[in-house]
This record gives structure tokens, sequence and C-alpha cells, in this order.
């Protein structure tokens, strides 16, 4: 929160971060190849996130999850209920066009939320195999740190491919991502509750 607090003031008041974000974005803008931060960027719609979280949710569901689903929903559901009021406060200007609202990122927020609840609710609906020492393992690296990994990378990647098109500002990015991860805790805390219930001996 003190994270998300700061970036903004510093956004709103035109402080020395901002001035500091925007010389960063210019030295980068147009950087890297074309086809690919396209891509990147892209992976921030709500077209192709939308679709990976309700993959996420329905397979929660049926494997009988219900707190999960329910906060991955509500999560999602809050971006635009947050961000658009914050794009339409702080009226950023973007790097290459004097219209505003770009403050926060909406597709950055998308990306983070919508990656990181569906890795969320897959890594606490798998379950350790039965059978071998060696597909235990492996089910158990994939519920540890395959999903987290994949998410992180999805969203670090549309970070990159919307600072590198001229998108957004750096701290555009970065404050979506503080916001991000405040409405992902429910998610998180419900995770780490039903994973100590699970490991408590009965």
């Amino acid at each position: 929160m003190a994270l998300l607090v700061l970036v903004t003031w510093q956004v709103a008041a035109d402080g020395p971060l901002r001035g500091a974000d925007e010389r960063a974005a210019r030295a980068v803008v147009g950087h890297g190849p074309a086809p690919l931060t396209e891509f990147l960027a892209d992976l921030g719609n709500t077209q192709v996130a939308l679709p990976v979280l309700g993959c996420a949710i329905v397979w929660a569901l049926l494997r009988g999850e219900r707190r999960g689903p329910l906060h991955a929903a509500l999560a999602m559901a809050a971006v635009p209920l947050l961000v658009v009021p914050l794009k339409d406060w702080i009226a950023r200007p973007g790097p290459l066009t004097g219209a505003t609202g770009y403050y926060p990122s909406g597709h950055a927020a998308t990306a983070a939320v919508a990656y990181g609840a569906a890795a969320l609710l897959t890594a606490r609906c798998v379950r350790d195999a039965g059978g071998a020492r060696w597909a235990r393992g492996v089910w158990r690296w994939v519920r540890t740190w395959m999903m987290p990994v994949a998410a992180a990378l999805l969203t670090a990647g549309t970070g990159i491919g919307l600072v590198l098109r001229g998108y957004h500002w750096p701290l555009d990015v970065l404050g979506s991502w503080f916001l991000s991860g405040l409405l992902l805790l429910p998610s998180y805390r419900v995770g780490r509750a039903g994973s100590k219930k699970r490991q408590r001996p009965k």
C-alpha cells in the first residue's frame, strides 16, 4: 500500500520520480523487435488474459474449490473499478500522445491480476501425484514453482512490452503492479489457509 501511495503521489505531484521515469522511458521507447514487443504488450489485453483466468476458475471449481475462484473473480472485477477512476483523477499524458489517462496501466493490472490469480488457483488445486517418487516430485515442483514463475514472466513481459512500445511510462506499469498485489492478497491468504488445513495432522 505504501509503495502504491508513493508512486501515485509522485506521478500526481510531478515529483522527481516522475521526471526520472519519463527520461528512462524516452531512452528505451522503440527498442526491441516490434513484433515481439507488441506481442508482449498484447498479453495484457482482456481478450488474452481473461480466458486464462476463466479456465483456471473453471478448473478450480471442478476440483471442489469455492472461495479461491470467488476471490479471483472479485479481484479481476475490481481492476476497472479502481483503475478507471485513478486514470481520470491523475490524468497523466502518454509517452507518445497528449491524451490523458495513462496512470495506472489497465493492461498491466489486467495481466498481473489475471495471471497471478490463475497461478494461485492452479497451484492450490495441484495435488501430489501418487506412484513413483519422481512423479510426486514433479507435481510438487509444478505446484511450488512453475505456476508462480509463469505468472511472473507473463506479467513482467506485458510491462516490458507496454514500455518499449511507448504505450505507457514505467511508473504506470509499476503502480499497476502494486495495486494488483493488493487485489491478489486475499487470494493468496485463502491459498495459504487451505494449504495449512490440508497439512494439518489428522
